[in-house]
């Protein structure tokens, strides 16, 4: 596992160039088999388009990507649209260009600057964030130390994730797994040792840029 960059949820816009309409989904998958779901998904609710031409990079790592033009001249539009995704670093996501044709034919240099300037424009719309690898530490403690779990969290910048209240609180921190050592050094220092944190699991956790 190692931390990547990829938007968070989906996003859709639209680009009309010569009445033709380009409208662009761009979503956050878990794997290649996800990314697949999504460009079904957006076939299915836009049957009657000209072409859903579709891109991904469904891996951290970057070497799981695929694309495709639809139906249009080749390397005018999967290939345009999985450069955008590269250039712009992200990961782990899938991006379908769904093109309504409007009549006037844009060429192949049009179609290229068309399908780019989608995807670019989903990109800048997206919410993007740094999926990383952390280590889920719970601590739980009477009432009374709840507010200074807060102010912990704020003054050392450790993310808090989930809180649960019953007898007691529960918060649940994800700490970036490097800066494991330092978080547990931190908690036990800010409270002198008064409340232990315990093992949750580890997972990717998105902090938004």
């Amino acid at each position: 596992m190692k931390d990547y960059k990829s938007v968070i949820g989906e996003t859709v816009t639209e680009y009309v160039v010569e009445r033709s309409r380009f409208i662009t989904h761009l979503c956050a998958i878990g794997d290649e088999d996800g990314a697949k779901a999504y460009v079904a998904k957006i076939k299915k609710e836009h049957s009657l388009a000209t072409h859903n031409c579709y891109a991904y990079i469904a891996d951290e790592t970057g070497n799981v990507q695929k694309f495709s033009d639809d139906g249009e001249p080749q390397g005018t539009a999967g290939m345009p649209m999985l450069e955008v995704l590269r250039v712009s670093g992200l990961k782990k996501c899938v991006v379908v260009v769904t093109r309504y044709f409007g009549g006037i034919k844009l060429g192949a240099g049009g179609l290229v600057r068309a399908y780019a300037k989608a995807v670019s424009d989903g990109v800048k719309a997206a919410k993007v964030a740094l999926y990383r690898v952390c280590e889920y530490r719970s601590a739980i403690a009477d009432y009374e130390y709840y507010p200074k779990m807060l102010k912990f969290s704020e003054s050392k910048k450790y993310k808090i994730i989930d809180t649960q209240f019953s007898e007691a609180a529960e918060v649940k921190f994800a700490v970036p797994r490097e800066s494991l050592s330092a978080f547990m050094k931190d908690f036990a220092d800010y409270f002198g040792g008064r409340l232990k944190t315990e093992s949750k699991g580890s997972g990717y956790y998105a902090f938004e840029e």
